[in-house]
């Protein structure tokens, strides 16, 4: 009995030190070591800061924006893209329409006359092979890639490429969400704090996730990716794998309308892990810490260890429960009586929802917490299984590395 009580004990500090350490002490210690380094230095790209520099300067930019039946904010998103503080001579905007099916295509085509481009893709080949055509014909020297739903501040791009210098490859710009409603307060809470992470990261080096909604690539060093992997995850990592550094401007702001229910976005989670999974698998090289260093210990925290939460947690709670019944002490009681605490506020927030109240945002954080962990679960279940996800539906948003998008069909499993 004493080896199973041991063993168990092992198993549950295990755990929750792994969860505390991708949920909490990592990004302290990031956020630390990014105070030592002190601010984030500007880039040299256009001049200098994003509201100076001489027009001349400033390097030519093509917009790429991803779109399939998109036909409710196309026409919205093209007069953004139009508004934007850059130079007209100098911003070049493409449409990409993966084969859509309504009327995206002949919006688009209406503002020929403005210099939008529109290059339609057959076969519905999901944005990643998208990506590829169109950034093999754009003739900016900077690629900014965005999606149909995502509006940007007018100096956004302005921010965007003043980060970039020689050893800067790449550069992520912030989402926002606008009309955050009583059910979804949690996402904003979830995108501020990842915001916050990456910022710290960018100050001590190189960042670890993308944002399909605002991130800009040198052409030079755009990589094609496979179809099946996540662009705007996968893009930096091979970017950092030939040597360039993948920056952070927060200032560089995308807006996005939130949606209106947690529960919304489980499926996009589903999408967005499973993929997830499959672009790491393709770049574990940069997971070795003798040949990239900290950025290795980074990649590490933001993807593998932190995607393991939920079996972390599965691990603690059996652990917890089992203890409590073998060895009720004070200590092992505490620990199960967490676990049920939990249940309980998910089970409270989800009847909540059932009678159409809203719940606390405590319970909300706690909801939305289990429904990503259920997420991650799905996500590395598809993976071991060899499941993949490569086109995403009408209302479902491609963005991959946030809690954004929903939905999408299974390539490899139509009926997973």
């Amino acid at each position: 009995m004493s080896t199973v009580i041991t063993f168990l004990r092992a198993a549950l500090a295990g755990s929750i030190l792994t969860v505390l350490y991708t949920n909490v002490l990592y990004p302290v210690a990031v956020s630390l070591l990014g105070l030592l380094h002190g601010p984030e230095s500007e880039g040299r790209v256009g001049g200098g800061p994003a509201d100076g520099g001489r027009r001349s300067d400033l390097p030519s930019v093509s917009l790429v924006v991803a779109a399939y039946n998109e036909e409710d904010v196309i026409a919205e998103k093209i007069e953004n893209s139009l508004a934007l503080d850059y130079p007209d001579e100098k911003l070049e905007i493409l449409v990409f329409s993966d084969a859509s099916s309504d009327a995206t295509d002949d919006i688009v085509r209406s503002y020929a006359d403005e210099g939008v481009e529109l290059v339609r893709v057959e076969g519905r080949v999901g944005k990643t092979e998208c990506q590829n055509v169109v950034a093999d014909r754009a003739d900016g020297e900077i690629l900014v890639f965005s999606d149909a739903n995502s509006m940007y501040e007018p100096d956004a791009i302005r921010r965007l490429v003043a980060q970039f210098d020689d050893d800067v490859g790449c550069v992520v710009g912030g989402l926002h969400y606008e009309n955050v409603g009583n059910n979804t307060a949690a996402i904003p809470i979830y995108r501020r704090f990842e915001r916050f992470v990456q910022r710290s990261e960018s100050r001590t080096g190189s960042i670890v996730k993308g944002n399909g909604a605002i991130y800009a690539v040198r052409a030079d060093d755009y990589v094609p990716l496979s179809a099946d992997l996540m662009s705007d995850f996968g893009e930096p990592l091979a970017i950092r794998s030939r040597g360039k550094q993948v920056k952070f401007a927060p200032d560089a702001v995308a807006l996005e309308q939130a949606r209106d229910d947690l529960d919304s976005q489980r499926e996009a989670e589903n999408r967005i892990t499973t993929r997830s999974w499959h672009t790491l698998s393709e770049f574990t090289e940069l997971l070795n810490p003798v040949e990239y260093g900290t950025y290795s210990v980074k990649l590490w925290s933001r993807t593998a260890l932190l995607w393991l939460t939920p079996v972390m947690l599965g691990v603690a709670g059996s652990s917890a429960l089992l203890l409590a019944l073998l060895q009720p002490t004070g200590l092992h009681l505490l620990f199960a009586g967490g676990v049920a605490a939990f249940a309980v506020s998910v089970g409270v927030t989800a009847g909540a929802k059932r009678a159409g109240r809203t719940a606390p945002l405590p319970l909300q954080a706690t909801y939305y917490f289990a429904l990503l962990n259920y997420s991650l679960l799905v996500g590395l279940s598809n993976f071991l299984r060899g499941r993949n996800v490569v086109t995403w539906d009408t209302d479902e948003r491609p963005e991959e590395t946030g809690p954004t998008a929903a939905n999408a069909t299974n390539a490899a499993d139509p009926q997973g």
